[in-house]
């Protein structure tokens, strides 16, 4: 069965620069593991291929069932640089909030 990342998780975000991080942050431990397997830096990568023009590196927080991606290029330039409305990394975790994983 999938589901979207946002039946399970929440997010959070910040920028710097012409970098995005993104948290994936489970509602329940028992979907860590899950999210764990299924959202890669690759993954995240694909599904932000039109807008990160830089690597994705993921860093796994387990103890509060956690993924933090950070997104390089991915702001066009930076924040007060770009031309792009709505590129700051809120619309992106909410995007993010929208990949479907199989439950």
């Amino acid at each position: 069965m999938k589901i979207k990342l946002k039946e399970i998780a929440h997010s959070r975000t910040g920028d710097k620069g012409d970098i995005s991080n993104i948290s994936l942050i489970v509602y329940k431990q028992e979907h860590y593991e899950k999210i764990k397997e299924q959202v890669t830096a690759y993954k995240v990568k694909e599904w932000f291929k039109e807008i990160v023009k830089g690597e994705v590196e993921r860093y796994e927080i387990p103890k509060i069932g956690a993924l933090n991606f950070v997104m390089h290029k991915a702001l066009g330039g930076g924040v007060t640089r770009s031309l792009a409305i709505d590129k700051h990394g809120k619309s992106l975790s909410s995007a993010l909030l929208e990949m479907e994983i199989e439950i």
